[in-house]
C-alpha cells in the first residue's frame, strides 16, 4: 500500500474515533496531535477529512454501528476493523477521490514554518506554525475555513464577492480589513489592523453574538461568550512579529513564552513550578531558537536547566 494511501485511511480511522467515541480521552487526542505533527502530509490528510464529514450526512449511519466502528482498542493503531469499518461507509473511498468541492484547496504549514499564499484576487494570507486552511473561490464570494493554527489576512475588499472566514462555529466578515485569527481548541482569538470587520459567534445554546471590530480591537470568542477590547497597536505588532520568524516579550512571565515557543519547536520548554512560570522575561528572540532562550534563563535569571532528547526542564 503507497505511502499516500496509508496516510489517508489513518486520517479517516481518527476522524471517525475522534468523532464517534464516547470514551475519547485526553492522552488520545495528545496522540491524535503529535501524529498530525509529525507531517504535514498528516495534517492535510486529517483535516481533509474531518472536512468531509462535515460535508456528509453519514453520521446517523456510524452512531448506529459506534460500537463497531470505534472501539476503544482502534483510538490510536491502524487496524483492521478500524479499515474495515472505514470502507463499509465509504469514507475511505470518499477521501481518496478527494473530499473536496473543486474549487477548494487546502493549504497547511508544518510545526515551525510558516506559509504564504496569494489568492486570485490579489488577497494574502500567512500561515503561522501548525496551521491548516481551506479556501474556496466562486462567483457569489470568497470563504475560507481555519481549521487550526493562525493566520494574517490582508484582504482585497469587494463588496459584492465578501470575504468570509470560518473558524468552528464562528465566524469573520471582511470589511475592507487586515487582521489575525487564531485558533485555540475552543478559543478564537481575532485582532484587526486596518479597516473593519465582523464578528459573529453563536453561544452554547446558539444565540449568535455580533461586533464590528475597529483598528485595535482583539475579539475573543468562546462557546459561551463574545468579548471586545482596544488593545495598543504595539501590543499587536509584537503578537505579529511571528511573521518575520520571531518573538518578542515585553514582561512576559517565562510559562507564556514557553507556551510561545513550544508552538514552534518539537523539543519542548517545561517549567517546574508556578513559582518559575511566574518570572518575568523582556527580549526578542527567532522562532526557531530555543536555545537562546534558555541561555537567558541560566545565565541571566540563574535557572536551573536540564536538557533532554524531547524536552528542556527549566527549574529553580
Amino acid at each position: 500500500m503507497s505511502d499516500a494511501r496509508e496516510i489517508k485511511r489513518r486520517a479517516a480511522a481518527l476522524v471517525i474515533a475522534r468523532r464517534t467515541s464516547e470514551e475519547w480521552s485526553q492522552s488520545d487526542q495528545q496522540n491524535l496531535d503529535a501524529w498530525i505533527g509529525e507531517r504535514p502530509e498528516h495534517s492535510i490528510a486529517f483535516w481533509r477529512m474531518d472536512a468531509a464529514w462535515e460535508s456528509t450526512n453519514r453520521l446517523a449511519v456510524l452512531r448506529t454501528n459506534r460500537a463497531e466502528t470505534a472501539p476503544r482498542s482502534s483510538l490510536m493503531p491502524r487496524t483492521a476493523k478500524a479499515v474495515a469499518a472505514l470502507a463499509a461507509i465509504g469514507l475511505v473511498a470518499f477521501a481518496a477521490q478527494s473530499t473536496l468541492t473543486p474549487k477548494q484547496k487546502v493549504y497547511a504549514s508544518a510545526v515551525g514554518d510558516r506559509k504564504i499564499l496569494t489568492l486570485s484576487d490579489g488577497s494574502r494570507i500567512e500561515l503561522n506554525t501548525d496551521t491548516v486552511l481551506r479556501v474556496a473561490q466562486s462567483d457569489n464570494g470568497r470563504k475560507v475555513w481555519l481549521d487550526k493554527g493562525e493566520a494574517y489576512f490582508d484582504i482585497k475588499h469587494d463588496a459584492a464577492h465578501p470575504f468570509v472566514v470560518e473558524i468552528g462555529k464562528h465566524r469573520v466578515t471582511d470589511l475592507g480589513t487586515k487582521f489575525v485569527i487564531r485558533e485555540t481548541g475552543e478559543r478564537v482569538d481575532v485582532s484587526l489592523l486596518e479597516g473593519r470587520a465582523r464578528i459573529d459567534a453563536p453561544d452554547a445554546e446558539d444565540k449568535t453574538h455580533s461586533a464590528i471590530l475597529t483598528p485595535g480591537d482583539v475579539a475573543v470568542a468562546t462557546n459561551n461568550s463574545l468579548s471586545v477590547r482596544k488593545t495598543p497597536t504595539r501590543r499587536i505588532e509584537n503578537d505579529l512579529a511571528w511573521r518575520t520568524g520571531l518573538l518578542v516579550f515585553n514582561n512576559t512571565t517565562l510559562g507564556e513564552a514557553a507556551d510561545a515557543f513550544n508552538r514552534y519547536n518539537r523539543r519542548k520548554l517545561v517549567i517546574e513550578n508556578p513559582q518559575t512560570a511566574g518570572l518575568t522575561i523582556d527580549g526578542t528572540f527567532h522562532t526557531n531558537n530555543v536555545m537562546a532562550f534558555v541561555d537567558v534563563a541560566q545565565h541571566v535569571l540563574k535557572l536551573n536547566v536540564k536538557t533532554g532528547n524531547d524536552e528542556i526542564v527549566i527549574a529553580p
